[in-house]
Order: C-alpha cells, then structure tokens, then sequence
C-alpha cells in the first residue's frame, strides 16, 4: 500500500454495534422487552449487520443476561446479519441453542489488556476460540473476530501496528471471515490509522477488514476519512453514540451511527441505510435509558439531514 491514497469506496457497510457494545456499557438497564424493540427498529432502517447481544455471563456482564430471551425475540429481517459475541465454548453451546447463525469472537493486541478483560494471555484467547470458530464454520455460520486496543492499551500505552497485523492475520486463519480493528479507548488519530492499515494490508486483504473507532477525543470521524482514503469500506458505529469507554468515565465512546451516515452520505457514499429511521431507533433506546444521545447529527435540525 505504501500510504497511497486510494479512490473513495462507492458503497459503505455500516455494523450496528448499539444493541450489544452500547448497552452493556450502559450503567442504566433496559428489559428484553425494550431490547427487542430497538432492534426491530434497527432493521427497519436498512443496516446490513446488528450485533444482537452476547451470550457472555450473566456475573460479567448483567446487562445482557438476556441474550436467550432477546435474540429469540426479534424479528429477523431477510439480507440482515445478527451476529452475538461468544466468549468461550459454553456461551457458544447457549448461542446455538438460541439458533444463532452468525458469532463474533475476541482478543487484543496487547497482552495486559487481553489479561485484564478475560484473564488470558492471546495465545490462550487464540487457543480458546479456534475449535468454537471451526466449528461454527462446519455449520455455515458467518463469523467476524474483534482485535481491541489496536490503537493504544490503557496499561501498555502504543501498541505496534505489526502485533495488530500479526493479531487480526491468527483470528483470519482461524476462520474468522471479518476482523474488526477497534480503537477501544479512543486515542486514534489519521496518521495511526495510516500505520496501521498499512501493516494489516501486508497481511491481509482490505476486504475482509473493518475499523472499530471510538470518539472518546473526538477523532472517530477524522479516523473514518482516513480509513475511507485508504480504502477501507466496513465500520463500527452505536446508533446515538450509545455507550462509552469504560476507561474513560464521562466521556463518549462510540462513534454514533447517525454521525457516521451523515459524513459517508455527504461524501456521496452509498450505504442503503435510512439516516431518518436510525434517529427514531435512537430516540426510542435513549428514552428507556433516560439520556440525551451523544450523536452531533441526532442533536442537530433534520431538516438538514442526508438520509441515504
């Protein structure tokens, strides 16, 4: 790649991570009830990917301790993708128990975090989800891997685009069919996204890439450009903003859908998705969590709004 700008993607894949990254870093818990009715709205808006839930345990994270009762809940809308996060073989047994057809499983690029967040070393985290990745591939499931703190560690600091290259290479071969780069506590800028996109293409092909960015400082757009130049065409984003950084107490986390589609449907990006009907989701999950979203674009007049 050698930092080429490349010509800008015509067409976009957003990922919808609210109804799972949000919500379980969301202090405030909502019911299944409410839970399936975000996501029946989502799906209404055109996203082509919903992350639903994860099938994690109840003590780690209680704000999804309905992950059953959820995924069997909403209503699956054809071409759309339900991905829920499995932490081990056991979440993975319940997930297919629910009829799950699509996983996401994880790691990071530093050691202490991947310690800290589920007790393993990478290799262990490697070694944990091999077997649940091949397995879900012999039953025609769609399987994406997450690589966290690509961008900085909060115990670590830097993290070398090489070991996220080398990272996101083990989870490709693994059989994860998508990796999702993700800028966990918000301290990416353009130059690093340059660095690191240019160390994962030596490994593997852009297509099967997406980038996760965080706005804790406010730079998840200026990341998605730059990503976009470099041609990327797969993102992150929360509807709303919803959720945050849990290292970063008070400050935004996830870049917000809405903030997202605006920028791409501007840049005359396709992306299929109804920026309108992203805002009524929004509306509707920030109301049960009783919070004011952190999305600038749901915030400011419609009527200026590019729907798609």
């Amino acid at each position: 790649m050698n930092g080429v700008v490349q010509a800008l993607p015509k067409r976009v894949k957003v990922c919808e991570m609210g109804p799972r990254d949000g919500l379980q870093n969301e202090a405030r818990s909502v019911d299944a009830a409410t839970k399936i009715r975000y996501i029946d709205l989502l799906s209404e808006t055109g996203l082509p990917v919903i992350e639903t839930t994860s099938f994690v345990s109840p003590k780690a994270i209680p704000q999804l301790a309905d992950a059953y009762e959820v995924y069997t809940g909403i209503a699956k809308r054809t071409g759309v993708v339900y991905p829920v996060l499995v932490p081990n073989a056991k979440g993975f047994a319940r997930a297919r128990e629910a009829g799950v057809r699509a996983i996401a499983v994880f790691t990071a690029a530093s050691e202490s975090f991947t310690k800290r967040n589920i007790n393993m070393s990478i290799d262990e985290s490697i070694a944990v989800f091999a077997p649940i990745v091949r397995e879900a591939r012999a039953e025609g499931m769609w399987v994406r891997g997450y690589v966290s703190t690509c961008f900085g560690c909060p115990y670590e600091g830097p993290v070398a685009p090489s070991k996220v290259a080398q990272v996101s290479a083990r989870l490709a071969e693994l059989g994860c069919q998508e990796i999702s780069i993700g800028d966990t506590i918000g301290v990416g800028t353009p130059n690093q996204v340059l660095d690191v996109v240019t160390a994962l293409a030596r490994a593997l092909p852009l297509e099967r890439l997406a980038m996760h960015f965080h706005d804790t400082r406010g730079t998840a757009l200026a990341n998605v450009t730059a990503a976009l130049q470099l041609g990327l065409a797969t993102f992150d984003s929360s509807s709303g903003g919803l959720g945050g950084c849990p290292y970063a107490p008070g400050a935004s986390g996830n870049l917000a859908t809405e903030d997202l589609l605006y920028l791409l449907h501007g840049m005359g990006i396709e992306t299929g998705v109804d920026l309108h009907r992203v805002r009524e989701a929004s509306r509707f999950i920030s109301a049960a969590l009783e919070k004011t979203p952190t999305s600038k674009v749901y915030l400011a007049p419609e009527r200026w709004h590019k729907t798609g």
